[in-house]
Order: structure tokens, then C-alpha cells, then sequence
């Protein structure tokens, strides 16, 4: 018997979604908060930064898997080989799964998901400092 393939909760992928957004607006409004107080840019900075690790650490790993199918399973040869799809659809089938075994995204993904890691740490230790 095959094993089934598990997929992300829908709720789950809709929660990652909404930490990305909220993160992203966090970052965004930190120039408008400038103007008003040092504690709410922090609180913004922080919920920003806290939100891209999640959201980039959740993107790289579903980037990851995507990829890890694709060619584990050589999904690109079976659409070739296969008659019952033809044209156009033969073709989209297979540039999104070319795409997604050769995509770079995984590492940009990465890289932020690390890079906000590293200033999340910075910012600890410097609040903790007081500097």
C-alpha cells in the first residue's frame, strides 16, 4: 500500500499567510512610528522580526518539500512519459514541476529565515544591554 502524501492543514497555511502579512505591516509602519515613540517602533521591529522567522522558516520548508517530492518521486519523467496529457497541459505540467525541482526560492527563504533569526538574537542581546 502507498503511502499518502500529508498535506498542510488549510487553517495552517491560512495562519502563516496572516503572520507574513501582519510582519510585513509591522515592518512597514516602524517609519510612521518613528515619529511618535521609540517603544511602539520596537514593538513593531519586534513583531515584524518574530513574524518573518515563522513565516520564512514555514516557506522554506514547504518550498523544500515541494522540490523533495518533485524529484524523489521524478514526477518530471512520469509527465513526460505519460500519452493521457497532451499540449499545452503536457507542457504547464511540466515547467511547474521543473520549476519547482529547480527552484532557488527555498534559499532566499532560508537566508531571511536565518538572517531574521540572527537579528532577533542582535536585538535581545542589545535590548537586554541597554545600548
Amino acid at each position: 500500500m502507498e503511502e499518502a502524501i500529508e498535506q498542510y492543514l488549510g487553517s495552517l497555511k491560512w495562519t502563516f499567510f496572516l503572520i507574513g502579512i501582519f510582519a510585513t505591516i509591522a515592518y512597514r509602519i516602524i517609519i510612521v512610528l518613528n515619529f511618535y515613540s521609540p517603544l511602539w517602533v520596537k514593538i513593531a521591529w519586534y513583531t515584524g522580526t518574530i513574524g518573518f522567522v515563522l513565516y520564512f522558516g514555514y516557506l522554506y520548508t514547504l518550498q523544500s518539500r515541494r522540490s523533495t517530492l518533485a524529484i524523489e518521486n521524478n514526477l518530471l519523467e512520469a509527465v513526460k512519459k505519460t500519452k493521457d496529457i497532451k499540449g499545452k497541459q503536457k507542457h504547464a505540467l511540466e515547467y511547474i514541476i521543473k520549476s519547482n525541482a529547480t527552484s532557488k526560492a527555498k534559499y532566499n527563504s532560508a537566508v531571511i529565515f536565518v538572517l531574521s533569526v540572527l537579528a532577533l538574537l542582535v536585538g535581545i542581546v542589545l535590548d537586554l544591554l541597554g545600548i
